[in-house]
């Protein structure tokens, strides 16, 4: 069966206290919205609909960024979330197969658990995702007679005997799209929120001879985030739920809960993450790696046998190759390191080629910015940059070339020479006892006045 998402993201989110719309604060580095995205993409859908409203330009622009096939419809007033999923009403004229509305603020829907809501389509014309919640709360309440879903109330509502059912609504509703959009048009307002509910849509389905029914998921999945401290709660969810993850993937993790992953880090089995390193989004790095401590990785890839750190920084771009070694106090990006290269200490490489297994020394700098262009610097293999060397580029090293120490490089250096740029060293003798003398005086008289 086709299936398009219909993902509610117009709200404000008045709560958090942000001008930025409520679906766009991250959680592990990505829009929440994108996570809603993400899991839905696990039904392979044909279309995803977003429904934005407040900042919708802004929500357009993280979903399309996410997914360019993405459509984006305005709901310019918020009148219920019916309402909100009839916006998408036109953007599926004419499709055949199932619609599943999900929510842009409710980030950890698994996409097993959509799956198999699918699953249940099979026997049932309207599917909503249920769960018994520990503390129901204001949650609207599931009315069920065996398989069979009755209808949802709202807290606001609901009698007491219905308020004690603790089989709860999480909004995510799947159904045939013709069904959805011919149920919305019956809803009407008549209730204390004067709100287009679209929770109404079971009731009006059942008397309309149509079957329901609940697939129950954890609690933990429908936490919906509408205020700060419910998103540092689901960060903290977040990263937890990627430590076990990580952990059950074979990677070794010395102090778990000092490591923090994005939405999409990837890490391959036997690779060893020290204490305090954060995972910025875009990063792969392969089996029998190893991450030092106190290293901060993002849009780069690290390959087998690759050591990182301690206190090293691989920026976007950032690309090393098997067996390389980025040392302490290191900076890569937008830059190639080659199998075997060492960079060591102290340095930074940006918008380079690092040939395999050359040797950078400690401060070494590729100076590629010129305040307008940047250029790229060309180290061949086997090349040896001496410490302190600054590569003004663009500028080629050779194969199995060398720097001197504290050298300025502004020329090309050919395959097996040695390139000196600094000026010679003179040594006047006596002449620092003198200058020490002369300023020491000058700091008397200067002590004296004052």
């Amino acid at each position: 069966m086709n299936t398009a998402l219909i993902i509610l993201g117009a709200g404000k989110g008045t709560r958090m206290k942000s001008d930025l719309p409520k679906v766009l604060h991250p959680i592990g580095g990505a829009p929440m919205i994108v996570h809603a995205m993400k899991a839905g993409a696990g039904l392979s859908p044909d279309q995803t609909i977003i429904v934005a409203g407040h900042g919708a330009d802004l929500v357009e622009a993280a979903a399309l960024d996410h997914d360019p096939d993405a459509q984006v419809v305005l709901q310019t007033e918020q009148l219920g979330t019916a309402h909100a999923v009839a916006q998408a009403k036109d953007a599926l004229a004419g499709f055949a197969g199932d619609a599943v509305v999900l929510y842009g603020d409710t980030p950890f829907i698994r996409p097993e658990t959509l799956t198999a809501m699918a699953e249940a389509r099979a026997n049932h014309d309207i599917i909503v995702l249920g769960f018994n919640a520990k503390d129901p709360g204001k949650y609207g309440r599931l009315i069920t007679q065996g398989d069979t879903l009755e209808r949802i109330v709202e807290f606001k509502d609901a009698s007491d005997e219905e308020r004690a059912v603790t089989l709860c609504n999480s909004g995510v509703i799947m159904s045939k799209s013709q069904t959805l959009f011919d149920l919305i048009e019956v809803v009407d307002n008549d209730n204390a929120s004067g709100e287009y509910y679209l929770t109404d849509i079971i009731a009006i389905g059942r008397d309309k001879g149509l079957s329901a029914t609940v697939v129950a998921c954890d609690e933990a999945e429908t936490l919906g985030v509408n205020a700060r401290a419910e998103l540092v709660s689901a960060e903290a969810d977040f990263q937890a739920r990627a430590r076990r993850d990580t952990l059950e993937d074979g990677v070794i993790l010395t102090a778990p809960d000092t490591v923090f992953f994005a939405h999409d880090t990837v890490i391959g089995r036997d690779a060893i993450v020290e204490q305090n390193v954060v995972f910025a989004n875009g990063v792969t790095v392969e089996s029998n790696a190893r991450i030092r401590a106190f290293s901060h990785l993002e849009g780069c890839h690290v390959s087998q046998g690759a050591t990182v750190g301690p206190y090293a920084r691989l920026r976007p771009g950032a690309e090393l190759q098997e067996d390389v070694h980025i040392g302490n106090f290191v900076e890569v990006k937008k830059s190639i390191i080659a199998t075997g290269a060492k960079v060591n200490h102290l340095t930074y490489i940006g918008d380079a080629d690092i040939g395999a297994r050359a040797n950078i020394g400690a401060g070494t700098i590729t100076c590629n910015y010129d305040g307008v262009f940047k250029h790229r610097t060309v180290i061949g293999e086997d090349a040896f940059i001496g410490s302190n060397t600054m590569l003004v580029a663009p500028v080629k090293i050779g194969d199995n070339a060398m720097t001197g120490s504290g050298s300025v490089v502004t020329k090309d250096v050919p395959d097996g020479a040695l390139g000196v740029g600094r000026a010679r060293q003179e040594n006047k003798i006596g002449f620092a006892v003198k200058m020490f003398e002369k300023l020491k005086n000058l700091k008397a008289k200067q002590e004296k006045r004052s």
